[in-house]
């Protein structure tokens, strides 16, 4: 996170942050902040395949996610 934030602030380039990413507050927190341009979740998304859904919830936005067609009868 450190490299990111630095790389973003001194080259002024669109940065990803990755590792140690499993809370959506902490997705949140660096996205709001300028921390990075973008919160890469490839371990987390293993664990839980629903975790967009979950950060929805978990920031108050749960309407504002939905899934795709084929999921609706399961989503």
């Amino acid at each position: 996170m450190p490299f990111a934030e630095r790389i973003r602030r001194e080259a002024g380039i669109a940065t990803a942050a990755v590792g140690g990413i499993t809370e959506p507050t902490h997705a949140d927190e660096i996205i709001r902040n300028g921390r990075a341009d973008l919160v890469l979740l490839a371990r987390e998304f293993l664990r839980e395949p629903y975790w967009p859904r979950l950060a929805a919830r978990a920031l108050g936005r749960k309407d504002e996610v939905s899934g795709p067609v084929q999921y609706w009868r399961a989503w």
